[in-house]
């Protein structure tokens, strides 16, 4: 069976594509090389020990995309293609409407026209917004609260929309929270382009002397130690539930929406101990003013992941952040050194 997936070369796609080649599928990667680089095509195939065929698309091109499926015999598609940087959303939401709508419209047209329907969707944690106490599930009421969000439960939508006039689909929504960690042997790991929006790589700056400290937005949250909780989750583990999913819409037909979590909150000040500890390494921090829009709490319900994909997440957090730190330790200056390079 071979696999197309979108956005493979990011920091969940690389990861998933390993996965889904461990598990005996075969694999094409589409990506535009917008957020990522070509060294990690190298270091995937360095991990699983063949070659994996790589094309470089633009998705806002229906024409090649179209030539991507004549070219390949694709049985399905995860699709992690698209912007995520809740920030930039904001500043530029036209942007994010062009290229996350208009890109996987092109995509589902294509698997239409190609009769592959089969698709696993990356959503995100972010539609839930603020309206409900946590845990999350899936059949909480959707109201996203930036632009990015919003493109994710658009399209969530729009696939609910195409099962409901073509019930031939399968889909899998995947929901997910807060990814951090990379994959044991070093070789892959979060590569954030300009300023990261994510906990982990500041936390690796801060550790590794880059940065003067990290910055902790609030602490008197009404939380156990005033910071904010997340549920963070090991990307292996991330990673292996889409492989999952993809073995779930194989035997089912439907449109339905999961939850990748931990299902357990930890705080920030809980991370950055648990990888002080782990590591032997201090991280640095000040505690700030809260930052606008931040949730205090995000856990996810993970028992409908469990039940139906015979999923479960089997990393410690102690895990995640020794697996981020080996590998940035392994990759730092080869990093630096794609970043400097790589023009924007």
């Amino acid at each position: 069976m071979t696999v197309l997936v979108t956005g493979g070369l990011g920091f969940i796609g690389s990861h998933t594509v390993v996965d889904l080649i461990e598990q005996g599928y075969d694999c094409v990667i589409l990506d535009n090389l917008s957020k990522s680089t070509i060294d990690v095509l190298d270091k995937i195939e360095l991990v699983v020990q063949k070659k994996v065929p790589f094309m470089q698309v633009d998705m806002l091109d229906v024409q090649v995309l179209r030539n991507v499926f004549k070219e390949y015999n694709i049985s399905a598609v995860i699709h992690f293609a698209g912007f995520k940087s809740v920030s930039e959303s904001v500043r530029k939401p036209l942007l994010y409407y062009q290229n996350n709508l208009i890109s996987t419209i092109n995509l589902l047209d294509v698997m239409k026209e190609f009769n592959v329907k089969k698709l696993v969707f990356s959503s995100s944690a972010t539609v839930y917004g603020d309206l409900h106490n946590p845990p999350m599930k899936e059949d909480f009421s959707l109201q996203a609260p930036n632009p990015y969000g919003r493109t994710k439960q658009i399209l969530e939508e729009i696939l609910h929309d195409i099962f409901s006039s073509d019930s031939t689909w399968s889909i899998a929504l995947m929901r997910y929270f807060n990814p951090i960690g990379a994959h044991k042997s070093g070789s892959l790991g979060e590569l954030p382009f300009g300023r990261p929006n994510n906990l982990m790589p500041h936390v690796l700056k801060a550790a590794s002397g880059e940065t003067s400290g990290l910055a902790i937005f609030g602490g008197d949250y009404d939380t156990v130690d005033g910071s904010c909780i997340r549920d963070f989750i090991h990307i292996m583990d991330l990673a292996n539930g889409h492989v999952k999913a993809l073995d779930y819409i194989e035997r089912n037909f439907g449109c339905e929406a999961f939850n990748l979590g931990t299902g357990v909150g930890y705080s920030v000040l809980n991370l950055i101990h648990t990888f002080e500890k782990v590591t032997d390494v201090k991280v640095p921090y000040e505690i700030v003013n809260r930052r606008d829009g931040d949730i205090v709490v995000s856990i996810a319900d993970v028992s409908k992941a469990e039940a139906l994909l015979g999923w479960q997440a089997k990393y410690t957090l102690a895990d995640m952040c020794e697996d981020a730190w080996r590998w940035y330790q392994i990759n730092k200056e080869q990093e630096h050194r794609i970043l400097n390079e790589k023009v924007f």
